[in-house]
């Protein structure tokens, strides 16, 4: 399977496993999203940005619709803003800080 479909498949397929667990299908409620934050990112950069041990302020940066629960539309923007961290930290680029207002360079 090529890289970006295994990542794919492993995002759906972590999304369901842990959604399914408890409470109602497709959702994954504090318990579960607690579980996915320790048990799927071990990075220490990533582990900094998102915080398991404080999962209401978490829930509450996920949770855009303000159901309780994280949807898999939520989840996915919860790991595209890892993603974007982790380029960040990679490359030294991608913040919005100066976003266009760079200096001119000197000659």
């Amino acid at each position: 399977m090529a890289r970006l479909d295994q990542v794919i498949t492993n995002i759906v397929d972590i999304f369901l496993e842990y959604a399914n667990d408890e409470g109602r299908k497709h959702q994954l409620n504090k318990d579960e999203l607690k579980k996915v934050l320790q048990q799927e990112i071990q990075s220490p950069e990533l582990k900094e940005k998102i915080n398991a041990d404080d999962i209401e302020e978490v829930m509450g940066v996920l949770d855009k619709n303000h159901d309780g629960e994280v949807n898999f539309r939520e989840f996915c923007r919860c790991i595209s803003d890892l993603a974007k961290c982790y380029y960040q930290k990679k490359t030294g680029r991608g913040g919005k800080k100066n976003r266009g207002n760079e200096p001119a360079a000197e000659d």
